[in-house]
């Protein structure tokens, strides 16, 4: 090999001249700049020594919107309470005009049914009074009566049958057919016709069919004309049960022994024998 032959080299190769210019003199432009910073700052800084907080703007924002975000929510639970307040107070006045009216209902209802049964019960008490004083009225009739003949045999019991004739003439013959008309209209407590009778309105309107006006209850009706015995009855003529003067039932004679009456509320006006209820007296006003 020859002394002269090329070896190579081992060193890195050098970098071109321009690139390292350029890097130079972009380090000196940074080092000016930040010279020139310096020098353009104050000589004489003092240092800090408090922080003042400035106030922030996004916070009081927010609380803010906070703030009415409950005052809103409170004003719709007020008003969604009043609206349930309104609701209950229109319901419970509903409910106590209900109940008000369903009490004066059933304060009705009790009323008439009281009534109903009050009318009842002084019916069957009357119709027991009534029946008691028949019977008492009987129990006088059956004892011996005087008698002008002196046979007391014969005075001991009244003849089931009276010994007067049963055909009316004239007024009377009219009251008695005014009379049996009624029979089968209702009884009725103070009833004067023309389809319901008390025992002295039907008398009273009988008589009023001949143009003669009656006293309007039974005790004067009793004492309206002149006594006449049972035995010697005539149409037409008034009977009673009771005293007379205070008398609590009359009827009148239609002859054959009968007689038509208004006699309660449960059998009506009827024509009955004698026999059925025998009167305590009778009363001839014709």
């Amino acid at each position: 090999m020859s002394h002269t032959a090329h070896i190579p080299s081992h060193r890195k190769p050098r970098r071109r001249a321009s690139k390292s210019a350029l890097r130079a003199g972009v380090a000196g432009g940074v080092l000016s700049t930040v010279a020139v910073a310096g020098a353009a700052g104050p000589a004489q800084a003092e240092p800090v020594t408090q922080t003042i907080e400035m106030p922030t703007i996004t916070s009081g924002l927010a609380t803010a919107v906070a703030a009415s975000a409950q005052a809103t929510q409170q004003v719709a639970l007020d008003l969604e309470s009043q609206a349930h307040e309104d609701a209950a107070a229109e319901d419970a006045a509903k409910a106590a005009k209900k109940a008000k009216a369903e009490a004066v209902r059933k304060a009705e209802a009790e009323k008439k049914a009281e009534a109903a049964a009050k009318a009842k019960a002084e019916a069957k008490a009357k119709e027991r009074a009534e029946r008691a004083s028949r019977t008492a009225a009987r129990t006088t009739l059956s004892a011996p009566s005087s008698s002008s003949s002196g046979n007391s045999a014969t005075a001991s019991a009244p003849s089931s049958a009276p010994s007067t004739s049963s055909n009316a003439t004239g007024s009377a013959a009219s009251i008695v057919a005014f009379a049996k008309a009624q029979v089968g209209d209702a009884y009725v407590s103070g009833g004067t016709g023309p389809n319901a009778w008390d025992c002295s309105g039907l008398v009273q309107a009988a008589y009023r069919s001949v143009g003669i006006d009656l006293p309007r209850v039974s005790q004067a009706q009793s004492t309206a004309g002149t006594q006449v015995s049972l035995s010697n009855l005539q149409p037409g003529d008034i009977l009673y049960w009771g005293a007379a003067g205070s008398a609590y039932h009359v009827a009148i004679y239609v002859g054959g022994g009968q007689f038509v009456g208004a006699q309660n509320s449960s059998t009506g006006t009827v024509q009955r024998s004698m026999d059925y209820d025998r009167p305590t007296g009778a009363v001839r006003v014709l």
